[in-house]
Formats: C-alpha cells, structure tokens, sequence
C-alpha cells in the first residue's frame, strides 16, 4: 500500500510498474518518497514563513497545505518528464530546465527553514537593529523640536539676564547710598544729608523697577517653560508612539535580511541539503542504466507511435485514392451531351431572369 502511493508520487506509469521486477518498483517508490518528503518540508518552510506575516496559525497552515501541494505537482512533473535515452547528453540537455526549476524550489524552501533554525541569533541580530532605529528614531524626532525649544530657552536666559542686571544695578545703588550714610564715599560727611535722601530715592526707584522686572519676566518665564514642557511631552509622545512600529521589525523580509548578516557557511550547507534532497530524483533517473520500466514505457510509446502513423499513411492513402476516383467520375460527366444541354438550358434561364430583374429596376427609377 505504501509503495503503491509511492510510486503515484513518483509520476510512474503504475500498470508498466506492475509488469516489472520488485527492484524496479521499489527504485520508483524511493524517488516518490523524496517528491513526497519534500512536500511535506515545503508545508513545514511555507507555514513557518507566512506565521511570521500573518501572525494566524491557521492561515498560515491553509497556504502551507496549497503550497506544498504545488511543490509536490512541480517536483512530480519534473521527474515524471524526464526519461531515458540513447545518449546521455541528450537527457542531460533535457533535465537542464527542469534542474534550474529544482535550484528555486530548493531556494525557496530551505530559506523559511534557515530563519527557524538559525533564530535565536536573527533575534539578536534584530535587536541591534532595533536599537539603532530606536535610536535613530529619537533622533530624527527631536530635531523637529529642538530648534524652537532652544529658541525659547534662549529667551528664557535673556529675560533671567535682564533681571540679573537690573539687581547688579540695584545693588550698586544699595552700595552708594549706604556709604554716603557712613561718610566712606562721596560727600565723606557721615549722616543722611541731602546727597543721601537722593541716592536713596534712587535706590528705591531702581529696586521698585527690579521688582516689577521680576513679576513680568517670571510671568513670561513661566509661559515659555510651559511651553518647552508641552513640546517636551509632545517628543516623548511621538516616541512611544513610533516605538510599536519599530518593536514590530521582525518580519519575514527583516528576518532573512538578518539572516544574511551572519556568517554565510552554514546557511549554505543547508542550501546545499535542500538542493540535493531536491535534485535527488532527477540526478538518479540521469545516472541511471535503462532500466525494465524504461524499456517498457519506450515500447508502449513505438507501439502508439507506429499505430498513429499507420493511421495517417491510411488516411492519406484514402484521400488520395477518393480524389482519383472523383477526378475519373467528372472527367466522364465533362463528356456527356445530356448533361452540357441541360447546364445550358438552365444558364440561359438564369440570365433572362437577370436582364428582366435590371430591366424592372430601371423602370422603377425613371
């Protein structure tokens, strides 16, 4: 039983199979073991591949259950066309496409199985990635606000200086009157004399403005640092709301991407595995002696070849025959007095009928 599903999967003709030893059956049920065995890796590669873009496990197992089935149709195919002749450069030639056909196949499957196997350090390679967009990211994000807040820290420092100066000169006025009162500086009279009251009046001028220069550029101070708090919290926003996207590089193409960044031997030694597990039927059917089946199959196809020409050669044979005889039979009628007398008679009526219809249409007209 399994042998018989076997051989179905090698593409075999099953009713010459059946006719031949045990060796040459079993020799088509191992290539169909390999056709079958490599469409259940092209269901597990493919499953595996759209699980990462899809996300859905059953998804993902009905377009892996399709594109086994297609695989399996292909490599059965291409086994299945390819057969044996007298020269094994001609078979060679032959299997040329259909091996060019196998290297994809063999390509598309072990790339899938490759990112599983090796995914553990794919994982640590998208991390670094991850990383540097993050970074990247936070980067590019606050170049957008940096110029205006560093413009309204500007503003902040100005009206912080304004007020830095305005209590420099204050205090210089504090100092002036305070030593004309001690008789240290200016008038040297100690007391509060005139020359005192007018300092002091100058003081309390300037410290009058300080305060008011206070109470208005600490208002504004206050907007502009509600400002940069508001920007602040608008960059910090943009940045946990990229982030997801960037958590979310890990897809199938990011994947194989990462994939190529590590060290090329041993993902092209399981190429190389898949390539010959691919390869396998095609490479023993060339390097195979004919065999039993081939023999066979060759037979039947001379014994449909050479009744398919008989067939022709009659048809032909009948056609040129019938038109022998059909060119005698009219050769004989052309000679015939009856028949020229008759064909005359009714061609004479044919065309007085047509001079009396041209005749009626012209009448009609005038």
């Amino acid at each position: 039983m399994l042998q018989q599903f076997f051989i179905l999967c090698s593409g075999a003709d099953s009713s010459i199979l059946k006719t031949c030893s045990n060796g040459e059956q079993n020799k088509y049920a191992g290539i169909g073991a390999t056709i079958f065995f490599t469409a259940i890796m092209a269901f597990i590669a493919s499953s595996y591949a759209l699980y990462t873009v899809f996300g859905s496990m059953y998804t993902s197992i009905s377009f892996g259950v399709i594109w086994g089935l297609i695989i399996f149709n292909l490599d059965r195919f291409i086994v299945s066309t390819i057969k044996k002749r007298d020269h094994f450069k001609t078979e060679f030639l032959q299997a040329i496409p259909r091996i060019i056909l196998a290297v994809i196949i063999a390509i598309v499957i072990s790339k899938p199985l490759e990112v599983k196997i090796f995914e553990k350090e794919i994982n640590q390679v998208l991390l670094e990635q991850k990383n540097e967009l993050s970074l990247a990211n936070q980067q590019q994000i606050l170049q957008q606000y940096t110029p205006e807040i560093v413009t309204l820290e500007k503003n902040t420092a100005q009206l912080k200086n304004e007020i830095i100066i305005k209590e420099k000169e204050t205090n210089a006025l504090y100092n002036i009157y305070i030593t004309e009162a001690e008789g240290t500086a200016g008038t040297n009279l100690l007391g509060k004399g005139p020359v005192y009251e007018e300092k002091r009046e100058k003081h309390d001028a300037s410290l009058t403005e300080l305060q008011q220069l206070k109470q208005k550029n600490n208002q504004k101070i206050a907007r502009i640092e509600t400002q940069i708090t508001t920007l602040k919290k608008e960059y910090n926003n943009n940045v946990i709301n990229s982030q997801p996207i960037i958590d979310g590089f890990d897809g199938l193409m990011a994947r194989i991407n990462a994939l190529n960044k590590l060290p090329w031997l041993p993902s092209f030694f399981i190429f190389l595995l898949f390539l010959a597990i691919e390869t396998a039927p095609i490479i023993a059917k060339l390097i195979a002696p004919k065999g039993e089946y081939d023999w066979k199959l060759k037979e039947q196809e001379n014994t449909i070849k050479t009744w398919i020409t008989q067939k022709v050669n009659q048809r032909n044979q009948v056609l040129e025959t019938d038109t022998i005889l059909n060119h005698r039979v009219y050769s004989e009628i052309q000679e015939e007095e009856d028949v020229y007398a008759y064909k005359k008679k009714k061609a004479q009526e044919l065309l007085k009928r047509q001079a009396d219809a041209f005749h009626d249409m012209q009448m009609k007209q005038i």
